[in-house]
């Protein structure tokens, strides 16, 4: 095999690079390259479809075909999908419409460890739908990333909030929703289509004609195009209607929009009902910085940077999936925890695993263009799929190793990936490939690196003409060489040969030690371009041999073309184990990551009860940005005390505490370790925030409107299996409304079994554990110092949590004090404060009878937790009891004496 010993540029001289639709004045686009989104822009671009896709889909013939011969029909084909009435564009309030184009999965797939690099490139399609008349509330969503093929259909009743579908759609973060031309006229939109668009603003929304959601022709393209694996979806969506209607819309739009359309048997189709995952709503998701930095949205300091340590994309975007929606299902977080703990403690196991799936690509976007058929043959579709066939036997190459690591696992999930890739059509598929591409092509970075193994995949004698073709390649090259070595000899300069992906094959020329004559380049040599210590430049004659180059290229590229599309027709009823794999390799770079986060950090594995416990817990963001560990709380909630309100000054750490109980939360429910010495959670069903007093310009909402707005969304979707976290309510209004919101939504909260953290500058709410036995009142601790210098009062922030109401008074004012107010000011504050208080904070002695109700309530509790949860053998179980007995007595003399009854009544 030929092999070039050319220098390669990936400096300056490859970033002018790029891969585009029209190259080297070849018309039409690249089998893993996709059109624009939206109409206009396909309308415009300069490409077409030489036939719409018949039920049998059928594979092109091999051929370079005009890309202008059949413009107009497909237009025209669009102009009949897309309704008239509202342009496809990405539409800004009070903005100019503008085109965007939907990110196709070109470029390489190599593997990346970078969160942003996998998230930030999503490339979905959502399709959207809402019954009508008494179905109303009824929403039905499709959605397909263009780098992953993967449908996903889901169908679910909402509320009038909307809230599961908007939350959806933030977690798939689409380029562009379809929704029926029905739901967007102009002047008439639905208010699903009006929360969409206020919600989305930067998404390009394309208005679909109702006809085509068509629920009959949804369920004739599932079953034509669902891979035999996932058929048993046919039994789970055929009776919903309104998913079906989206995926026959948005199937039907991709056709256009693509430049290739899927093989028959070849989609992998799952349905995902709501009541799968714990439901993180958009804002929660921002408030708690799951994902994205509040400050800097590039940011590693988020719950995804902390934990994502991924190899691969598909990894990456496990994870981010993961945690925004995390499992309900105890056994499969279990499961997951097992993986994780064997993981730790088989050292061999962990940097075997590491190694072997550091070095897979994106399986996913390999599958996606792989089973995907183009409607028009070009040079570029040609050397593409040569790329994915080196790419898809660079894969199989690997997964003898990653079998090999995963023999010794003794884990139920690790075993039964282990038994996946036992799969012997991994074997198959690679065998026949290797009958037709060389053993030792391989996946190596860099584009001639790449051009050299693409020129060589194809085995010899297998196509004569390729073989000639290859030969005069060969000898252009080898001719390049000879031409830069007379040049450098006749001018008696240090030439040699350099590639780059726009230039092709050019002189490079280093700067170090070399004198010019007369100060000047050769005039023969021509587009010089100057770097650091380095010319680069061509000759007209090199110009010419780079044209016979490509020339040549194109016949081998168009030959080997020829061979690859027999050999993908051979493999094609096999390739869907790649689905299986996909998983695999995906969920095993999760585990690792998750196992890597616990050991730089001190983590413990959490346990599932119906109480959330947890000892010396630790911020796991604060934690990484501090390099150190940070302050510890402890944490407990439970049916019995289910409400707990948390006083404190400013900048005490009650809003870090909030967040910290919330991340350990979620981290548990994906199944990850936690910042803690012991950890036990009840699985929550949603996680509600409330935190920040910003006002929101965007909407027309003042900070208390927002509030408002934030706390309406939790007490209409709130249930007894969720956690809600709420940080200062009411501070946006007067003090004494603010305090009667406060009260009135504790006491709504407090009807259910809702776990609720609740952190107020209110005091007076802390009377509510008077008159509610689950209330627990808990402060932030503050400590007083007085100067050596001035004998000034100082505060000295502890961040401890402790029992209790806090005992500061005019906290405000202390921070006050710490900006440049004069004070006179200051003092003048103090005493209308001081004199106000007297009036607000007037204590009501607790009633003893009230406090041993209170104390027989908790006893009651902690006897019926205990009978639940308790693993204790029958000796610790009788001590942990007699404990209990006596916190209980001890709770019932604090109290005092019973009151006497009136034996007269």
């Amino acid at each position: 095999m030929y092999q070039s010993s050319t220098e390669e540029i990936t400096g300056s001289e490859a970033s002018e690079s790029g891969q585009t639709c029209a190259r080297s004045g070849l018309k039409g686009t690249t089998a893993s390259s996709f059109c624009p989104a939206s109409l206009s822009s396909a309308l415009s671009y300069q490409s077409s479809y030489v036939h719409t896709p018949s039920s049998s889909h059928a594979p092109c013939q091999p051929g370079m075909t005009s890309a202008a011969e059949t413009q107009h029909d497909a237009a025209t084909t669009m102009m009949g999908l897309v309704s008239s009435s509202d342009s496809c564009s990405v539409r800004y309030p009070g903005g100019t419409p503008k085109f965007r184009r939907t990110p196709g999965s070109s470029g390489p797939t190599g593997t990346t460890g970078s969160s942003v690099s996998t998230i930030a490139g999503a490339s979905v399609i959502v399709a959207v739908v809402e019954g009508r008349g008494l179905a109303r509330g009824e929403i039905g969503m499709a959605s397909v990333d263009l780098k992953c093929p993967e449908l996903v259909l889901s169908q679910f009743a909402d509320t009038g909030t909307y809230a599961k579908v908007i939350t959806r759609i933030h977690i798939l973060m689409p380029v562009e929703i379809l929704m029926p031309d029905t739901s967007s006229e102009k002047g008439k939109g639905t208010k699903l289509f009006k929360l969409i668009t206020e919600n989305f603003p930067g998404v390009t929304l394309t208005a679909i004609q109702r006809k085509y959601y068509n629920e009959k022709k949804g369920l004739e393209y599932i079953q034509q195009l669902c891979a035999p694996e996932f058929n048993t979806v046919l039994m789970e969506v055929q009776a919903k209607y309104y998913c079906l209607a989206t995926a026959a819309a948005l199937l039907k739009y991709l056709e256009f929009i693509q430049s290739s359309f899927y093989a028959a048997k070849s989609l992998k189709v799952i349905f995902k009902g709501s009541e799968q995952t714990a439901m993180i709503d958009s804002a929660s998701a921002a408030n708690l910085e799951l994902v994205v930095n509040n400050r800097d949205h590039r940011s590693e300091y988020t719950l995804l940077g902390v934990l994502n340590h991924t190899k691969t994309p598909g990894g990456a975007r496990r994870l981010r999936s993961n945690i925004l929606e995390p499992l309900l299902d105890v056994d499969t977080i279990n499961t997951r925890l097992d993986a994780i703990q064997e993981l730790l403690q088989n050292e061999d196991l962990f940097f075997g695993l590491k190694n072997a799936i550091g070095q897979f690509l994106d399986i996913d976007r390999l599958l996606s263009v792989l089973v995907q058929i183009p409607k028009q043959e070009t040079v570029q579709a040609a050397e593409a799929k040569i790329t994915h066939v080196i790419q898809l036997k660079h894969t199989l190459d690997l997964v003898p190793q990653l079998r090999m690591v995963l023999k010794t696992c003794s884990t139920a999930l690790l075993k039964a990936y282990s038994t996946t890739l036992e799969d012997n059509r991994f074997d198959v598929i690679l065998e026949q490939i290797k009958t037709v591409v060389n053993y030792d092509t391989s996946y190596i970075k860099g584009s001639l690196n790449m051009r050299t193994q693409k020129c060589y995949a194809v085995r010899p004698n297998i196509n004569e003409f390729l073989d000639i073709a290859r030969r005069v390649y060969t000898e252009i090259v080898d001719d390049i060489s000879g031409l830069v070595n007379k040049l450098g000899e006749k001018y008696g300069l240090p030439l040699r040969t350099s590639f780059s992906t726009t230039r092709g094959f050019f002189i490079q020329m280093k700067l170090d030690g070399v004198v010019l004559p007369e100060g000047n380049l050769p005039t023969e040599f021509i587009k010089v371009t100057k770097q650091k210590n380095s010319y680069g430049f061509t000759t007209a004659d090199l110009m010419k041999m780079n044209g016979r180059c490509d020339e040549a290229l194109r016949e081998i590229f168009h030959m080997s073309y020829v061979v690859i599309c027999q050999l993908l027709t051979t493999i094609h009823e096999h390739i869907h184990c790649l689905y299986k794999l996909s998983d695999t390799v995906s969920m095993l770079d999760m585990l690792l990551s998750l196992a890597n986060a616990c050991t730089i950090s001190d983590y413990v594995r959490p346990e599932f009860t119906d109480t959330l416990a947890i000892k010396q817990g630790r911020h796991p963001i604060l934690e990484r940005m501090a390099r150190q560990q940070p302050v510890s709380n402890n944490s407990y909630i439970s049916e019995g005390s289910n409400f707990v309100i948390i006083t404190g000054p400013n900048m005490s750490g009650k809003s870090t505490y909030l967040k910290q109980v919330a991340l350990c939360q979620i981290m548990a429910q994906i199944g990850s370790f936690v910042p803690a010495e012991y950890a036990s959670f009840r699985i929550a069903d949603q996680i509600f925030t409330r935190i920040g007093v910003d006002d929101d310009f965007e909407t027309n909402s003042s900070t208390f409107m927002l509030e408002m707005k934030e706390i309406s969304y939790i007490v209409h979707n709130v249930s007894d299996r969720s956690l809600t976290i709420i940080d200062e309510l009411g501070r946006g209004t007067s003090a004494e409304e603010g305090i009667g919101i406060c009260h009135s939504v504790c006491e709504f909260l407090l009807g259910l079994k809702v776990f609720t953290l609740f952190a107020t500058h209110f005091l007076e709410l802390c009377q509510l554990e008077s008159l509610y036995p689950n209330v627990e009142n808990q402060h932030m601790e503050v400590q007083h110092t007085r100067s050596s210098d001035s004998g000034a009062e100082q505060v000295v922030h502890t961040y401890l949590l402790s029992r209790g109401c806090s005992e500061e008074r005019h906290y405000g004012l202390r921070a006050a004090e710490m900006t440049s107010l004069p004070p006179s000011i200051i003092q003048e504050a103090k005493s209308v404060a001081s004199k106000v208080s007297q009036q607000l904070l007037a204590r009501h002695p607790t009633d003893p009878e009230t406090q041993r109700q209170r104390a027989v309530y908790h006893l009651a509790t902690r006897l019926l937790q205990t009978a639940r949860n308790s693993r204790l053998d029958p000796e610790s179980l009788r001590m942990y009891l007699k404990g209990l007995k006596k916190q209980h007595e001890a709770e019932l003399q604090a109290a005092g004496p019973a009151r006497p009854t009136d034996s007269g009544s």
